[in-house]
């Protein structure tokens, strides 16, 4: 998009700290207290009453998991997506990534999955990321094949399990789609420091809280946390959205660099002035990303 960003998305950052979304995320202290927060009252995680009519929503339990799976009432799917959301590994499921996974099912005419994976305090990388492989191959014995779809965590979940689905079973992802992804727990990329005074939403100290607690006892530089420390060599086609008022976009830039010398087909999206998880947001260049999105996942 030209002349910069729009009125919606300039208005969000004064929306998100009206409505208190920022204070998770202003130091090591009001990290370490959300934590605590959300293990005493766990948020609600099932889907709004609203989605499209035209899909079959069904749950069922995996492991103690709820798997959601929104499905097209017509047709067969020409594919099946597994959506990983985010909410720095310690946040529930939101409206907006409800929202995008129905639109990816109705407009991609794909079978979508939502796992509903354990959450700090309670669970740790080690406990989340290797199970994502066996759904998927699971799927892929039912459909032609699937795809990976993540924001931000869920980002760095679903490139990570694309790491391991390539590394222990061969599988080539066709498509994993990052929304503002979580690539290195260190969190110690020097361009940050230059992006950080600009970001309206998420502080690294905070951030590397959450990441530190998410790593669990596994090195940082384990694929299963910082997907960017893996060799990226054999991975399937990767479109990565980013904003450069994320702290993240330095990493983002980084990803789509080392796949590209890698030989992976890298799809790199990223919109000037445009804050974090930008393709979720009510605004004309979210809108905008997710018609990319449904067009990238459809089969």
């Amino acid at each position: 998009m030209t002349g910069g960003p729009s009125w919606a998305s300039r208005a969000l950052p004064t929306l998100l700290r009206f409505t208190g979304r920022t204070r998770q995320y202003a130091n090591a202290q009001s990290a370490r207290e959300h934590i605590e927060q959300r293990a005493l009252r766990p948020q609600p995680y099932g889907p709004p009453p609203r989605l499209p009519s035209t899909l079959a929503v069904r749950v069922q339990r995996r492991s103690g998991w709820p798997i959601y799976t929104l499905t097209p009432k017509s047709g067969v799917p020409a594919r099946t997506v597994v959506y990983l959301h985010g909410g720095a590994w310690v946040n529930e499921i939101t409206s907006q990534h409800w929202q995008l996974a129905a639109q990816v099912a109705a407009e991609a005419h794909a079978k979508v999955l939502v796992p509903i994976y354990p959450l700090l305090p309670f669970a740790t990388a080690a406990d989340v990321v290797p199970p994502i492989v066996p759904l998927v191959m699971e799927n892929m014995s039912a459909h032609y094949d699937v795809c990976l779809a993540g924001d931000s965590a869920g980002g760095q979940i679903a490139l990570s399990a694309a790491l391991l689905l390539r590394d222990d079973h061969g599988v080539v992802i066709p498509r994993t789609v990052l929304i503002s992804p979580v690539l290195d727990a260190s969190l110690t990329n020097p361009l940050i420091n230059a992006v950080e005074p600009t970001d309206p939403w998420l502080g690294r100290e905070a951030l590397s809280v959450f990441a530190e607690r998410w790593r669990g006892d596994l090195p940082v530089t384990d694929p299963r946390v910082s997907p960017l420390a893996a060799d990226l060599t054999g991975l399937g086609p990767l479109t990565i959205f980013s904003g450069t008022r994320d702290i993240l976009n330095p990493d983002a830039r980084l990803l789509a660099e080392k796949a590209a010398a890698a030989g992976v087909d890298v799809d790199y999206h990223e919109q000037p002035g445009l804050m974090h998880v930008y393709p979720l947001t009510p605004t004309p260049e979210g809108r905008a990303a997710r018609a990319m999105i449904v067009e990238r996942l459809r089969g």
